[in-house]
């Protein structure tokens, strides 16, 4: 990643920046210089944001780079400069470590997949503390659930859209059975092919806009109806995601479930 040229990191007098103390999810983490890392963080206080993390790739790191693999939980202090596109932490901290998604390749999957999503559709830097929340929670679910994973990410999905501004809208009945990926309704009548969900897979994506994620594992729905929803469900997100850039690790997904 090239960083803006106004930006010296050696000139920086940080007496001049605000300490915030935040929670953060990591939503991206790459390697810069020899020892470093520059994460995308997407925190509680100030909405999404980018630091550079000195020393964590050194072997007597005080935080190693594992804290801060994408998913983590973070408990943050954080220099803030809003005229600045890259900052730095002063402290880092897990906020609680997952259990089971580490050693779970189903899990791991959905977790890969929800934080690519979150990466390529959330572009603000304000803070949403409602957003964050359900992120957290999505997250701590997904870690924490005893049942079979496989319908998670597709009710984050649906969830996730609400905050972004282009949740499913109407209501799955005999009269109104196909959705319209263009217009986000349940209609009467059958849309473009390739814009329409038909009433099979209409009526599960019903079940995921009405239940709860708790109740995700109820939903029925065969392997083929599964991914065909979640592929109409990414070309929902790319009709209403002005340039969102196109999406993988689903491709894992295909090959798992």
């Amino acid at each position: 990643m090239k960083l803006a040229a106004s930006y010296r990191l050696s000139t920086i007098d940080y007496r001049l920046l605000m300490l915030i103390k935040t929670k953060g999810i990591v939503l991206r983490s790459i390697k810069y210089a020899e020892t470093s890392l520059i994460c995308d963080i997407y925190t509680e206080e100030l909405g999404l944001r980018t630091y550079i993390i000195s020393g964590v790739r050194k072997q007597k790191a005080k935080v190693g780079a594992s804290l801060l693999q994408i998913m983590t939980l973070l408990d943050l202090v954080v220099y803030n400069r809003k005229d600045r596109d890259l900052n730095r932490t002063k402290e880092i901290k897990p906020d609680l470590l997952y259990r089971s998604i580490p050693f779970d390749v189903r899990k791991r999957a959905i977790g890969t997949f929800m934080t690519e999503l979150l990466r390529k559709t959330i572009r603000e830097a304000e803070p949403q503390p409602e957003l964050f929340n359900f992120l957290r929670n999505s997250f701590l679910f997904l870690d924490e659930t005893p049942h079979n994973p496989a319908n998670l990410h597709l009710h984050f999905m649906v969830e996730l859209s609400y905050y972004l501004g282009f949740m499913p809208g109407g209501t799955y009945s005999d009269d109104t059975p196909y959705f319209d990926l263009r217009e986000g309704i349940f209609t009467p009548d059958q849309p473009d092919q390739i814009y329409c969900i038909h009433p099979e897979s209409a009526t599960i994506l019903s079940q995921f806009m009405t239940k709860s994620i708790p109740e995700t594992h109820t939903i029925e729905c065969s392997n083929d109806i599964r991914q065909g929803l979640l592929d109409k469900l990414i070309l929902f997100y790319r009709y209403h995601v002005e340039n969102m850039q196109e999406l993988n690790a689903h491709l894992v997904l295909r090959e798992i479930f």
